[in-house]
């Protein structure tokens, strides 16, 4: 069982650090909301992780990757959402410029104070940046195909599959929230740099930007 267990330790590892909509919806909610915020982000993302582990030990993902009709919904469903989140991440920039325009002939103490309140739309509130991170996550069926297909491996002949599972779905989700809470740490302290107009207009462009293709590849892939 340990060398199961380390083996998947080393494969999870992997896919946690692999760029994809997990990373930028966290480091676009640290942006906007700060630290705590995206830290509730990895732990909405780590919550659709045991989500999609208990929907495989009872059969669901077999049935979803069975069924066309059912995995296509649901890639549609999340490629939607991560467009969604594209646009809006745009629209803030977009609103970033403008203000910025707005305020070039303010007084500097109109334009501290505008700055300490913040810019572009409202910042997440835990519970929103929760429901974005699980949503992420429980609408990107390869989440569940990619557990379908990984995780019988690692689980060692005889022993009990849902509570198996369950553990190896715990390492994958505790390295999630390591990976993305560190990234929300670094952003938190250096959020002088990236919170100055031109530089947090450039990374929700590039957030934004990164959602909708991440949003369109899902969209347009391939059926199977």
């Amino acid at each position: 069982m340990l060398t199961s267990l380390l083996g998947f330790t080393l494969v999870a590892a992997v896919l946690t650090v692999s760029p994809g909509p997990d990373f930028a919806v966290v480091l676009r909610t640290a942006l906007g909301s700060g630290r705590r915020a995206a830290l509730c982000s990895a732990l909405g993302i780590a919550a659709g992780c045991f989500v999609w582990g208990l929907a495989g030990a009872v059969g669901l993902t077999a049935m979803l990757a069975a069924s066309t009709t059912a995995y296509d919904v649901l890639r549609v469903a999340g490629a939607l959402y991560l467009m969604w989140l594209g646009i809006q991440a745009l629209r803030s920039a977009r609103r970033l410029r403008t203000d910025g325009a707005q305020e070039a002939g303010a007084a500097p103490a109109a334009a501290r104070g505008r700055s300490r309140d913040g810019e572009g739309p409202r910042p997440a509130t835990p519970l929103r940046a929760l429901r974005t991170g699980l949503l992420t996550n429980v609408l990107n069926p390869k989440v569940g195909v990619v557990y379908m297909s990984l995780l019988p491996q690692f689980i060692p002949h005889g022993a009990p599959v849902l509570a198996t599972t369950l553990l190896l779905v715990a390492v994958h989700a505790a390295l999630g929230v390591l990976w993305l809470g560190g990234i929300a740490v670094a952003v938190h302290r250096a959020r002088a740099v990236f919170q100055r107009p031109r530089i947090r207009r450039r990374l929700d462009q590039a957030t934004g930007g990164v959602l909708l293709a991440l949003g369109a590849a899902v969209g347009f892939e391939t059926a199977r």
